[in-house]
């Protein structure tokens, strides 16, 4: 291998090497298909398969197809119109609900962490010390991949060397490269010591105990306790989990995967007052769609919105008489403001469609937590209701804003105009 080719080779991820040439491996030897190929060739080969692969993996197929066309130079025939016709028609008659991690919640991790310091107390009595070793380890996978939203092949990934632990304060950890980390910088991770439940603790835990000074955090152990100078390969994660849940008494232990950690975590977060821009940045997500993937069903204050819409259409006076219910004390209202948002948008290449992707993403998943209600008929202007107890909470809460607005823009490839301001003062917020 040249140089070139082992810089070029190292550009891309081995997972993403991998999967690709397993596509093109489906293509040319199970399915009999020439490359280069042709659309009609393409079309033929997804519509074989549409009821028999998922939507995603098909998707799939066809990056790993346009990834070849483009490397060897040939025109790409997955981007033809056809296909896209034929990609909505799959959807269209083989619709599927996306299979989603069942996310981890804090009482299910409280129960695996306490079955675990009971396991790894009785094997210390018994002097099993490959069990020590592979219940401590679980305890410092579980607790550091919940409250970092780290991926299995993040976990998989971290580093004896690139770790910094301050007893008492947290942990610093350094991945040189992750499937978010498109441009391969690198990103610095950082965890808090908990009272409960600590991350940190438990690392410094398996570190005592395995004695390991530098390489992989997290190995293989074998029935004898041998450590693996190897890390754990990321797909091993997903079983390891499962079996570790099936002995904690978890019902319905193969619902869940490596994944459910992060969405575990995200859904704690955001049931914990996080806000999205915090979520995010935390977690490592640029994209506000990926997030909200994560956050599905985590939706707080949802019952009292649809209460405050049924009072609005609904009247105390004329609803549907009730059993009376204990009086509770009087709670302080919080003060709103008025808002007027204008939104300008437009996009790079000058799509319709991008631009009006941009804008439903922006009014569905920002604009809509404060009662959004459009001013004008060309959907550029709207009124939103913003918690004001205070100025500098209202500055925090339409800065927040603004910055997932541009988000948006900038992950649907738009140019943004965007600008707040209060009718009544005329303050502007840009």
């Amino acid at each position: 291998m040249s140089r070139v080719d082992l810089y070029l080779d190292a550009a891309e991820r081995a997972n993403t090497r991998r999967s690709y040439a397993s596509a093109i491996r489906h293509f040319e030897v199970e399915w009999g298909g020439l490359l280069p190929a042709t659309i009609d060739s393409i079309a033929r080969y997804l519509s074989d398969h549409a009821e028999s692969l998922s939507l995603n993996t098909l998707k799939h197929r066809l990056a790993a197809l346009s990834r070849w066309h483009q490397d060897h130079g040939f025109a790409d025939p997955t981007k033809a119109a056809k296909i896209r016709q034929l990609l909505k028609g799959i959807r269209a008659l083989h619709p599927a609900q996306e299979k989603r991690a069942k996310p981890l919640e804090l009482d299910i991790l409280q129960g695996v962490c306490d079955w675990l310091a009971g396991a790894t107390t009785s094997a210390a009595a018994r002097g099993d010390a490959a069990s020590v070793l592979r219940h401590t380890r679980d305890r410092a996978l579980v607790l550091l991949g919940f409250w970092r939203g780290f991926r299995s092949d993040e976990l998989s990934s971290l580093r004896i060397e690139f770790i910094e632990i301050k007893p008492g304060e947290g942990l610093t950890c350094y991945l040189p490269r992750s499937k978010g980390d498109r441009q391969l910088e690198g990103r610095r991770f950082s965890c808090p010591a908990l009272s409960r439940l600590c991350p940190v603790e438990a690392v410094e835990d398996w570190l005592a105990v395995s004695q390991l000074k530098d390489g992989p955090l997290f190995r293989k152990i074998d029935r004898w306790g041998h450590l693996s100078d190897a890390g754990l390969i990321p797909g091993s994660i997903i079983s390891m989990l499962r079996q570790l849940l099936t002995q904690a008494g978890v019902d319905d232990a193969d619902a869940f995967s490596s994944h459910s950690l992060r969405r575990g975590f995200a859904h704690w977060a955001r049931q914990s007052g996080w806000d999205l821009r915090e979520l995010m940045t935390y977690v490592g997500w640029r994209d506000v769609k990926a997030a909200m993937r994560y956050l599905e069903g985590a939706d707080v204050g949802l019952k009292e919105r649809f209460e405050q819409g049924l009072d609005q259409a609904l009247p105390a006076s004329v609803a549907s008489p009730q059993k009376p219910t204990p009086k509770l004390p009087d709670l302080p209202e919080i003060a709103s403001a008025a808002i007027e948002v204008s939104l300008l948008l437009s996009a790079f290449n000058g799509s319709k469609r991008s631009q009006a992707r941009a804008l439903r993403e922006m009014t569905e998943s920002c604009l809509a937590r404060f009662q959004v209600q459009p001013i004008d008929g060309e959907r550029s202007r709207y009124r939103i209701a913003v918690p004001n107890p205070s100025p500098d909470v209202l500055d925090d809460h339409l800065y927040a804003l603004l910055d997932e607005l541009h988000q948006i823009a900038d992950a649907r490839a738009c140019f943004l105009e965007a600008v707040c301001r209060d009718p009544e003062s005329g303050k502007h917020w840009d």
